[in-house]
């Protein structure tokens, strides 16, 4: 029987362990980077190697160095758990060809995943993704995979362990103006999740008068007490409670790999990723005077543009995953920022990829500079932009439901949703409904999960409920 083939979703591909995500699938997909790399006809440069602190992610990460090596590819491997955008910054400053990073992000704990990066330290374009899944499913038998033992590979030089993440966290400390943060006087409370972002922002902001608390900061990969390390309101109770029993003046949150953000604010309240990134955008642009092309998801925020036309800025739009922005943010050499709805934001001056400690850093920024709460500073921005609220619905459905509610998605063509009048149906990315006076439902399938994903962006909480429930009607869940 020909065995499953293995398919790269929005941010590479992921499957539950001991089921799909074996060591033999694992090691068909690094020789198939090892092709890949062979047909670009890459240079000397090595591939750098980063994990998350999922279950046996080092040993799926050592698997993949001894495959390469096999290759006579030189390979940096780190020598513990790192956050995804420290994988790709010192992919980056190794001048390294490609990257590998053994992470399922906020996927539920059985799950691990395979992720690759290009040599700007973003994700692979989708021509690379194709090229690649074609060189992993023409491995004629997984088992037999050459490999070299990882101690005669380290002996001989091929294989080097390296401090990925000491190296991207000094790299931040002179990048950023940490040492104002560290000596405004604010309370934080983080919530690494149990992921690879743990003992980051203490590390970060120690030294001065600022007071961090960090909860679920040591590694686990159960994950426990939450549905998935994924920093959405579902998740976060311990963190909003964290924010109130510290009185906190803000709550940040990782997801397990450390590439995505979530805010809370001085009340223990979810800021949602829409508002987050808009705020983030808002620094950039009305704080710090910078200029340049902001580069979206569809799925993020209507108030992205409206500051593109304040602030007389392109705005451009992708289809969702930083797989389709990425390679537009390296096309443009003086893009601003990439932003998804998921909490990844990117920044010019570093990798192309999202980042969440950055984006944790650089909102205690706009704090420190304005001097607002982060309610203060939502206020701030609904009174430029008009008030934006957001959610999702993340639905499961039996498997043999799939083409049912993927034609009844792409045969929906109404007239009013949730009473507002559909001024404009697009399929960029599934269907989105734009919609009277700025707001929009949209309806696809993830690329990460077996899910069906509805979002809604309107002026007010209620309103959004009621688009999202339109949204389930039109798919008939």
């Amino acid at each position: 029987m020909a065995r499953q083939p293995i398919k790269f979703g929005t941010d590479g591909w992921r499957a539950v362990v001991a089921d799909q995500y074996t060591f033999d699938n694992v090691r068909a997909c690094a020789e198939g980077v090892a092709r890949l790399l062979r047909g670009q006809g890459a240079g000397q440069g090595p591939v750098v190697i980063g994990y998350d602190t999922r279950f046996q992610s080092s040993a799926f990460a050592q698997a993949t160095a001894e495959v390469l090596a096999m290759h006579g590819i030189h390979t940096v491997l780190a020598d513990g758990p790192v956050p995804t955008p420290a994988t790709c910054y010192n992919i980056v400053a190794r001048k390294a060809v490609s990257g590998v990073i053994i992470t399922a992000s906020h996927n539920p704990p059985e799950w691990n995943g395979f992720k690759c990066r290009t040599s700007y330290g973003g994700s692979l374009p989708q021509e690379a993704i194709v090229a690649l899944e074609q060189h992993i499913q023409a491995v004629a038998d997984p088992t037999a995979v050459a490999r070299m033992p990882i101690e005669e590979a380290r002996r001989r030089g091929i294989v080097e362990m390296a401090g990925l993440r000491q190296a991207y966290l000094s790299h931040l400390n002179t990048a950023l103006d940490l040492k104002t943060i560290r000596d405004s006087g604010l309370r934080i409370a983080v919530d690494p999740m149990h992921g690879a972002g743990g003992g980051c922002m203490p590390e970060l902001l120690s030294g001065g008068k600022a007071h961090v608390v960090e909860i679920r900061g040591e590694p686990n990969p159960a994950f426990p007490g939450m549905h998935n390390p994924e920093p959405i309101r579902r998740n976060l109770d311990p963190l909003a409670q964290a924010v109130r029993s510290s009185r906190a003046d803000v709550g940040i949150a990782f997801d397990g790999d450390a590439d995505r953000l979530g805010v809370m604010d001085e009340r223990g309240r979810f800021m949602t990723t829409l508002q987050v990134g808009a705020l983030l955008a808002y620094l950039f642009l009305e704080f710090r005077k910078q200029r340049g092309p902001i580069v979206k998801a569809l799925t993020t925020s209507s108030m992205l543009w409206r500051l593109g036309e304040k602030y007389n800025i392109p705005v451009r739009e992708t289809r969702v995953g930083f797989q389709y922005i990425a390679p537009v943010l390296f096309s443009e050499p003086d893009w601003l920022l990439g932003l998804e709805e998921s909490g990844g934001y990117a920044f010019r001056g570093f990798p192309p990829e999202r980042d969440g400690i950055l984006s944790g850093v650089l909102f205690l920024e706009l704090m420190v500079r304005t001097g607002k709460s982060a309610s203060q500073l939502l206020e701030q921005l609904f009174s430029v932009v008009g008030p934006h609220h957001y959610d999702r619905l993340d639905l499961t459905f039996p498997a043999e439901q799939r083409a049912r509610i993927q034609q009844a998605v792409a045969d929906a063509k109404p007239a009013l949703v949730a009473g507002m009048r559909v001024e404009k149906r697009d399929t960029l990315d599934g269907v989105r409904f734009t919609l009277q006076g700025g707001g929009w439902l949209a309806i696809r399938f993830s690329g990460t999960e077996p899910l069906l994903r509805i979002y809604a962006e309107a002026d007010t909480p209620q309103r959004v409920q009621e688009v999202l429930t339109a949204g389930r009607t039109l798919a008939g869940l």
